[in-house]
């Protein structure tokens, strides 16, 4: 048996177990390439990641089979990056740019569908910054890059609009900085002459039902494989929990196929997988498409196994090994499948944080569950990386069942089980009534 090297760029503890779960992981050998804080804590140097990733892979005594990563910028990048200098299977880093950088993505998606949101540029160098024309409040403001949501600020008036740029501005260029030398390696369109990786986007704000689709691309071909539900806790942006497979209308869920192909041909993705999140109001019927995100989404690898029978990161893999990536269907042992998030929306000190051997007994005490806890003992919330604009997440919470009440039911569980407490609360711009 040839045993295939595959080099994981950011490679977690949180998603070995999946990895090891694929179809033939027996013949897989996983190596980590850069760590999750080298990649995403402050501003990061690509320069100095691709330096540091090829004396690894330079000085490795075999042969190099496969070069994947399931997270953001700069995993996304290194990728193409990476896999070009080794001659492994990868997307273009063009195309992979075109889905990241949010303003390039909507120039994009405007010349073959029109299923999105009024959207426009923000002069972060103005005195008095303004919406762009003919966009309405409210919307959403955001970086052309940011990562898990951050610096993302929903905006109903003139007031907010002045408040949140000034975040924005203040903080931009930690990633957008690094951005530009990704850009200064392509050559851009005319719409994108001088526009860069530090600019701001300003969005009209979706409604309704919040959706995600997951597919790949493999010989020119798009192939989607699944639909999620995304459910908010209530009066709030931030996500509750993911849910495969979306209960939407079979037809609905066929018209979100085709505007992913259609979109993920004109940007010109090749042997990858791919995720894109929508808005569906039932009242009007539209779709709108939120973002395109060139990766699969590491976060739903449990849920595609309770349901199908096989992580998703299967698709990843066998792209990059030059593999039929197909997934098989509905053969786990559950009829659905969530991902929660036990949020936190006030600042505190995690107190009675659960060790790793309570957290194993809690899911040995409850079938089809799995269970990260995020905070430290005796770490304050607002010094977590990555959290959004509105709360902090305390856990992440996985579970199978055959109905949504049965997953409810195993998620208030857990909760429970956990019992995290909080000291030196500081209610303040997160703190909200759903807490």
């Amino acid at each position: 048996m040839s045993v295939k090297n595959i080099f994981v760029v950011g490679l977690d503890e949180a998603n070995l177990p999946s990895l090891h779960e694929v179809p033939n992981a027996g013949e897989y050998r996983f190596h980590s390439l850069l760590t999750v804080a080298e990649l995403q804590v402050g501003e990061v140097s690509v320069a100095d990641l691709m330096e540091k990733a090829e004396k690894v892979l330079d000085a490795f005594d075999g042969r190099i089979d496969a070069i994947v990563g399931y997270w953001d910028f700069p995993v996304s990048t290194l990728v193409p990056l990476l896999s070009e200098r080794y001659g492994t299977h990868s997307t273009s880093l063009e195309s992979v740019v075109k889905c990241e950088h949010k303003y390039w993505s909507r120039l994009e998606q405007q010349k073959v569908i029109d299923e999105h949101p009024r959207f426009g540029r923000v002069d972060l160098a103005a005195r008095d910054p303004r919406p762009p024309e003919g966009v309405r409040f409210p919307m959403w403001l955001k970086p052309a890059l940011a990562y898990s949501s951050e610096l993302a600020f929903g905006v109903k008036d003139q007031e907010e609009f002045r408040a949140a740029v000034a975040e924005i501005r203040e903080g931009i260029g930690r990633v957008g900085r690094p951005f530009n030398y990704i850009l200064d390696r392509l050559e851009l369109p005319p719409e994108m002459d001088g526009v860069g990786g530090e600019v701001c986007l300003a969005e009209e704000a979706l409604s309704g039902i919040q959706v995600a689709v997951e597919g790949y691309v493999w010989g020119g071909e798009v192939t989607v494989y699944g639909a999620l539900d995304s459910i908010d806790y209530p009066d709030s942006p931030c996500f509750l929990r993911h849910q495969y497979p979306s209960t939407l209308p079979e037809p609905v869920v066929r018209r979100l196929h085709d505007v992913s192909k259609r979109v993920m041909r004109q940007i010109g993705m090749d042997s990858a997988t791919f995720s894109i999140e929508y808005f569906y109001d039932p009242q009007t019927d539209e779709i709108n498409l939120l973002e395109i995100n060139p990766r699969h989404s590491q976060s739903h690898a449990e849920l595609f196994e309770y349901v199908d029978g096989v992580p998703n990161h299967h698709c990843m893999l066998s792209l990059a090994l030059g593999k039929d990536p197909s997934l098989p269907k509905r053969e786990g042992p559950s009829r659905m499948a969530a991902k929660w998030y036990h949020r936190w929306f006030a600042d505190g000190v995690a107190r009675g944080v659960p060790t790793q051997e309570d957290i194993e007994r809690i899911e040995r005490e409850i079938p089809e569950v799995r269970i990260e806890v995020v905070p430290e003992e005796g770490q304050r919330l607002s010094e977590m990386d990555q959290q959004d604009s509105y709360s902090f997440e305390l856990a992440h919470i996985f579970t199978g069942g055959d109905s949504e009440e049965e997953m409810r039911e195993k998620y208030d569980r857990c909760v429970a089980a956990l019992n995290l407490t909080f000291e030196e609360t500081t209610p303040g711009g997160r703190d909200q009534k759903n807490t």
